[in-house]
């Protein structure tokens, strides 16, 4: 049996501070590469769609996509997936019983909500919290494993995502070669046949989203009052919510979360491990994940940004994107041992402690940037340019985070997330 007093949230005092600096770092890698899709019309991936991809711009697409791609959304799930592991495991332990579930599932029930106010309200069609709650949900199961069978489970989900991202190069070659064979039919004054015209119709309708009068429509939208942008997204968040949920969240996510919690049974996560452990992760997943980016990069390039050469570079892209995220975390953790840039890691843990607020944030503040709400800059800006709205949101986070905790527990979202989640109110401001 437990007393109803020792059901409670995790307190700061029994925090692991290396997961705190890694989930800080991670939340600004997401803003990094976030950014493109807040202030650019369908240019996340293709820079030559709206952007730039000349000069600095160039240089800032090869960059991201070099170091950051894939990686960050990685280890924000990994994290994910410990800290679900970590409430579950720190409630049985404590004897909650069943009550452990009850909060679980409550909290993940509270996020799923969190998430589509966040993607149709706030005005984010690339929203993950609703796909987390999902995947979550899933989650529950494999908790009790050991590391082996986690890592083993999600490389098979891996292995499968492959597969189907194969299938998808393939059916992307046949859909290139009918439209050539469209554009022979068409000169000869023949027919189209039933497929052939489905091809020409999803051919189309590619082009015109990304022709230049497509994006100056998506421009003028973004532009719009808040009601028009809510209405305006709503078509591309139930895009997002239905298929992209159902075509890579388990491969996606769910992988990335059960890896998480291997990691962290391993004592990989917590700073445990020796500097040699660390740096060998380094050196493996940056050799492995830099070289297959370098050579998607290169594929995508020598293509001059062709449809098939993005399609090709997205076959070897769990393979870099996951070797990367190791190397980050070898990085990351060789920093968290290291006495240097103490003044760093504890502004990094602070914005880290309040995840959720700050990630909310983010949408916040680049909805009153980007968006006719606001200064209506959506479109307006060069992909280099970005960057100066995201380093402004770095420090001025930087700066807030260790302040906001300086007077109060829990960060406002993360309050009322625990408040949801236990159904009981506990200390939110310092004495």
């Amino acid at each position: 049996m437990t007393t109803e007093t020792e059901i409670t949230p995790l307190q700061n005092d029994y925090r692991i501070q290396s997961l705190d600096v890694m989930r800080g770092i991670v939340l600004f890698g997401i803003l990094l590469m976030n950014i493109n899709g807040f202030g650019l019309a369908r240019a996340y991936d293709d820079p030559t769609v709206s952007g730039g991809y000349e000069g600095w711009d160039l240089i800032t697409w090869i960059t991201t996509n070099l170091f950051f791609e894939g990686t960050m959304r990685g280890l924000f799930s990994l994290l994910f997936g410990v800290g679900m592991f970590v409430l579950l495991d720190r409630l049985e332990k404590s004897g909650a019983g069943i009550e452990a579930a009850n909060i679980y599932f409550r909290r993940l029930s509270w996020m799923l909500v969190f998430g589509l106010v966040h993607g149709y309200l706030l005005l984010w069609v690339g929203e993950i919290l609703y796909n987390y709650a999902l995947m979550g949900f899933l989650l529950y199961s494999f908790r009790n494993l050991a590391p082996k069978k986690l890592i083993s489970i999600a490389a098979v989900l891996f292995s499968l995502g492959v597969l189907w991202t194969y299938s998808d190069y393939t059916n992307n070659v046949k859909l290139i070669s009918q439209v050539e064979e469209i554009k022979v039919y068409k000169a000869q004054g023949k027919e189209l046949t039933k497929e052939l015209i489905e091809a020409d119709e999803k051919w189309k309708k590619r082009e015109s989203e990304r022709s230049a009068e497509g994006v100056q429509e998506y421009n003028d939208n973004m532009h719009k009052g808040y009601f028009d942008v809510v209405a305006f997204l709503v078509p591309v968040n139930n895009e997002f919510n239905m298929h992209d949920t159902f075509r890579y969240d388990l491969w996606d996510v769910l992988s990335m979360m059960l890896l998480g919690i291997a990691f962290f049974k391993l004592k990989i996560l917590t700073a445990e491990k020796s500097y040699r452990f660390y740096l060998t992760m380094v050196l493996i997943g940056y050799g492995i994940g830099l070289s297959v980016n370098y050579y998607e990069i290169k594929t995508i390039l020598d293509s001059d940004f062709s449809f098939l050469g993005f399609s090709k570079s997205y076959l070897t892209y769990d393979l870099g994107r996951v070797t990367v995220s190791m190397g980050h975390i070898g990085m990351i953790m060789i920093l968290c041992k290291s006495p240097i840039l103490m003044w760093l890691k504890i502004r990094l843990a602070a914005v880290g402690k309040m995840a959720l607020t700050n990630y909310i944030m983010h949408s916040i503040i680049c909805m009153i940037v980007f968006t006719g709400v606001g200064f209506g800059l959506f479109g307006k800006l060069q992909r280099h340019e970005l960057l100066y709205v995201v380093f402004s949101i770095w420090i001025f986070q930087l700066i807030l985070s260790p302040i906001w905790l300086k007077y109060f527990y829990f960060g406002p979202l993360e309050w009322g997330w625990r408040y949801l989640s236990y159904l009981k109110k506990y200390p939110f401001k310092k004495q």
